[in-house]
């Protein structure tokens, strides 16, 4: 029995560890700075251990978070997003723990705004660590470093597709053999080898002890084929993925899940799905708009009252019928910022809207109009995040025009979400428009996190205050 050269795991290892090291380093080099950087100039830290039992106690708060969290850089395929989230999660982990060692342990004592300092710096520095060190891997991959060497067998779309992903980009680290199948495919690149047939696989593997990963996708059918190539590789240590063919009905991305011990395949991986999540994310809703409804809201509300009772007559606040979570109807509060008229329900506001006053647009600008959605959120129809609610004649109407235009319904409507601070607010003159803002909520909802959330009501502030050019 073959066992694989272990340089591609001692590779992945030596990533692991060169980002623990460089954490570890920086972590306790910030600390130490910083702490004389307080103490010159006149502020007491409050810290009365030694440096070497410090260094101590910061690694081993730091390790305990680390191996928790988890890596990520070692992966083919990451994404900037993807290290900035473990970096955060690291980061305010290890000051948990680091804290609760402070608060419990009677060892030492520290300041507050010290302590927030450093998180903050660890957290910029961590994270220009991992990019620096995501940087070098993807360098020495492009030059033939930490690969991975793969064989495909079959040459369906799903294997083709598949090829583009592992090769287009050298910095995933693949290295692509060649393919099996009966015949060779011309629609496969002509820079990919044709290696023989799907019989000559065991005998390839063999000869060629580097290969760790093998993609197969023989059509069912060929079930004694692909067992004969499935056993060998269990035998041999070679990786045994099954790639399905499903273009032929399915055009999308697809999620492997199970029910009990049946794999099953899914068109969309909704985290908010999972108990833990939607959990959070209510809670989150809950303490939010509690939190702005008894303290900011009363004021603002004073102050919306006054001007739009001596602006334009009517109520101050405007109800409308708009589609939630499954497409249940629910009515969306907003503080008018429009005329009293009939087309309310039925036509979309425009940028020179003669239904709108100076009032109207400088709640529009700033969203303040928004701002009573709050109450929805609290009574459970809408969320803080997530995909804006349209009027129901939009739903009935573009529902029949934009493919998978209802998934957006799979979650709760928000106040703000990705699209709205991606670019894709505001009136949808063209079609284009509105497909734009649906990718953007499909996006979201397979993306989600409580960390995305966060940085969605971020950016939704940031645009406030400079005037978002696209509220109208």
């Amino acid at each position: 029995m073959y066992t694989p050269s272990p340089s591609l795991f001692r590779g992945n290892n030596l990533i692991k560890l060169m980002t623990i090291v460089c954490d570890v380093c920086v972590s306790n080099v910030l600390f130490l700075f910083l702490r004389t950087l307080f103490e010159r100039a006149g502020h007491d830290c409050m810290i009365h251990l030694g440096d070497t039992k410090m260094i101590v106690i910061l690694t081993l708060c730091y390790l305990i978070a680390s191996m928790k969290v988890g890596m990520v850089l070692y992966k083919r395929k990451v994404l900037l997003y993807e290290v900035l989230v473990q970096v955060l999660k690291t980061v305010s982990l290890f000051g948990l723990i680091f804290g609760m060692v402070v608060a419990f342990g009677a060892i030492m004592k520290v300041r507050t705004l010290f302590f927030m300092v450093f998180l903050t710096a660890f957290l910029v520095a961590a994270l220009l660590v991992r990019i620096t060190l995501r940087l070098l891997v993807i360098y020495f991959r492009r030059r033939g470093r930490n690969l991975q060497h793969v064989v495909l067998v079959g040459s369906s779309r799903s294997i083709r597709e598949l090829y583009h992903e592992l090769t287009d980009d050298g910095g995933n680290g693949y290295h692509v053999a060649g393919y099996f199948d009966d015949l060779p495919n011309d629609k496969l690149s002509a820079s990919t080898l044709y290696l023989g047939t799907p019989e000559e696989v065991n005998e390839y593997l063999s000869q060629h002890p580097e290969v760790t990963n093998l993609f197969c996708g023989l059509h069912s059918s060929d079930s004694e084929r692909i067992i004969h190539i499935l056993d060998y590789c269990e035998n041999h240590l070679v990786h045994f993925y099954s790639v399905p063919n499903l273009h032929n009905y399915l055009h999308n991305r697809m999620y492997l899940s199970s029910v009990g011990d049946v794999p099953v395949l899914s068109l969309h991986n909704t985290a908010l799905e999972r108990a833990d999540n939607a959990f959070l994310k209510r809670l989150f809703d809950i303490v939010f708009s509690l939190l702005f409804l008894c303290t900011l809201f009363p004021v603002i509300f004073f102050v919306v009252a006054i001007i739009t009772k001596l602006t334009m007559p009517g109520p101050i606040f405007f109800r409308q019928k708009r589609n939630g979570l499954n497409d249940k109807e629910f009515y969306c509060i907003k503080f008018r910022s429009m005329k009293v008229n009939k087309e309310a329900d039925t036509l979309q506001a425009t940028k020179n809207d003669p239904r709108k006053t100076r009032w109207g647009e400088i709640m529009r600008k700033t969203n303040i109009d928004e701002l009573p959605q709050f109450i929805n959120v609290l009574m459970g129809d809408m969320s803080v995040v997530g995909p804006r609610p349209h009027m129901l004649k939009h739903t009935e109407e573009y529902s029949k025009l934009i493919d998978k235009y209802m998934v957006r319904h799979f979650v709760k409507p928000g106040i703000t979400g990705w699209s709205q601070v991606t670019g894709f607010r505001g009136e949808t003159k063209e079609l284009k428009d509105m497909e734009g803002r649906i990718r953007g909520d499909i996006w979201y909802i397979e993306h989600w996190s409580f960390l995305l959330d966060l940085y969605i009501i971020f950016k939704t502030l940031t645009n406030a205050l400079g005037g978002d050019q696209q509220a109208y």
